[in-house]
């Protein structure tokens, strides 16, 4: 089993991939194998609503996005990362993930469909509540489950050694990582036993103006 590791910091290295590290670290001890994926610091473009996707499975911009979705649909969960920008979740990540996930949808691909995903956050003070939010709602329209931990998924610091100061942090970042391995380890066993995935109803629309 593989899980993926987005990194939405423009820094590689940084306070954001400290925090990952420490749960891919966990993830490994556990004996899940862990790929990071860096998003980089090239422009990202935002979904153009344009509808390419729909008719060629594949996003009309050719970056990150569509090589991601790649990984994806041999990948069995998800960590995405980012700093805290202005008490939101960076713009390269958000401009990432809009056009993953509605790629996803507008291909069927269903690369997400009930794997588990994290979202994980650095700031050097506030905004990190508000950026889980936002960042969890892209898990939620997928149906993928949520990965928790014994607090909410931060750490905090200005650089990364002050977040490998944040001994609560990174005791967080390795209780993640902890429970997405007992998850899936559950879920691979639930599949060997021959627990069907749920049935699903055809996709219902209620548009609220008529």
């Amino acid at each position: 089993m593989k899980v993926i590791l987005v990194n939405g910091s423009p820094h590689k290295d940084g306070c954001t991939f400290t925090a990952l590290a420490e749960v891919a670290k966990a993830l490994n001890e556990e004996g899940i194998d862990t790929e990071f994926f860096h998003l980089g610091t090239k422009p990202l473009n935002g979904c153009i609503a344009c509808g390419h996707c729909r008719k060629h499975q594949r996003c009309v911009f050719s970056d990150p996005v569509n090589e991601f979705l790649d990984l994806a649909q041999e990948a069995d969960g998800f960590v995405f990362g980012s700093p805290v920008h202005y008490a939101a979740a960076g713009g390269a990540i958000t401009s990432f993930l809009d056009r993953v996930f509605y790629t996803d949808s507008g291909s069927g691909q269903q690369a997400f469909y009930l794997k588990p995903a994290a979202a994980v956050v650095s700031a050097r003070r506030a905004g990190t509540t508000a950026s889980l939010d936002q960042l969890n709602k892209y898990f939620t329209i997928k149906e993928m489950p949520i990965i928790s931990s014994k607090y909410w998924n931060m750490v905090h610091g200005n650089t990364p050694e002050e977040v490998r100061k944040d001994e609560e942090g990174l005791q967080i970042m390795r209780t993640l990582g902890r429970n997405m391995a007992w998850f899936l380890k559950c879920k691979e066993a639930g599949i060997k036993a021959g627990i069907p995935f749920p049935s699903q109803e055809e996709g219902l629309r209620t548009n609220f103006i008529r």
